[in-house]
């Protein structure tokens, strides 16, 4: 029996909620999740019912809807997660914008959905001494998840989350603490990064244009009218000949003939003439 009742009706409120604030699609294969997960937002604010947990949302609706979002978001990340995302953009893509950018000196990268940072630190590392010291390289990372952004800036992880890391890596950019319990990032990967909270569905604050956007794991959440509207968004907001990742178990429709299609997720702006 349930700690807590869950009615059909109660399921399909909270996905239409989440729906409208964030464009994240909950089928019925989520039901047990979104349960473990807001129950936990029962008990801290003593409640004993989901139909409860909705009107309580509804009369505190500014703190608690954070809470409530966050608490349905999926964070799961790793250390340069589909690694050959990293190469290409170390072996090609780095290359290329020393040339394409050498006026300017200019690089600019968006991880969209950077969960607890692994993402964009990684693109960190693959960036740092590639670049002369005069360019302006920077990183935007952004998630809708506040608690997550606030784990990424503080670039602080468990011995268990840096599996995949060289040893060398590990010695060049974190700090081990003296009870070797945890790995902090050093401020020269920090300071390219800037953490900001972004819902994707609303209206994008910054200009552009990004030489790459990472955008993985993310839009396979949304639905298909939905990731065609942030397709679009991110061609304009791609430099001349900029590049696209999405996530290992994402499709871009061959509608989308505005990108070019690298294979293996990766993605390259086409421009009209």
């Amino acid at each position: 029996m349930r700690e807590f009742a869950f009615t059909d009706t109660d399921f399909k409120v909270i996905s239409e909620r989440v729906y409208q604030a964030c464009g994240i699609v909950l089928g019925p294969h989520k039901r047990e999740m979104v349960y473990s997960r807001l129950a936990r937002r029962i008990r801290t604010n003593e409640l004993t019912s989901f139909a409860a947990y909705l009107d309580y949302l509804d009369t505190h609706s500014g703190a608690e809807f954070s809470h409530f979002i966050n608490a349905i978001t999926t964070n799961l990340t790793s250390f340069f997660r589909e690694n050959h995302h990293f190469k290409h953009v170390s072996d090609t893509i780095i290359p290329a914008l020393l040339e394409s950018n050498k006026t300017s000196k200019r690089v600019r990268i968006w991880s969209a959905g950077c969960s607890t940072g692994e993402e964009p630190y990684s693109i960190a590392m693959t960036l740092v001494g590639r670049f002369p010291a005069s360019w302006d390289v920077k990183i935007l990372a952004t998630d809708l998840d506040s608690n997550v952004l606030a784990k990424a800036q503080q670039g602080i992880y468990e011995p268990v989350t840096i599996t995949g890391l060289s040893p060398a890596q590990l010695k060049r950019f974190f700090l081990k603490s003296t009870d070797g319990n945890a790995y902090r990032v050093k401020p020269q990967l920090q300071q390219m990064i800037s953490f900001k909270r972004l819902n994707l569905l609303e209206k994008w604050p910054m200009k552009g244009p990004f030489d790459v956007i990472f955008c993985r794991n993310v839009l396979i959440y949304f639905d298909k009218k939905t990731k065609g509207n942030l397709f679009k968004g991110y061609h304009r907001m791609l430099a001349h000949d900029g590049h696209l990742f999405i996530g290992h178990s994402e499709t871009m429709g061959k509608e989308h003939s505005e990108f070019k299609n690298l294979g293996k997720t990766m993605y390259k702006k086409m421009n009209s003439e």
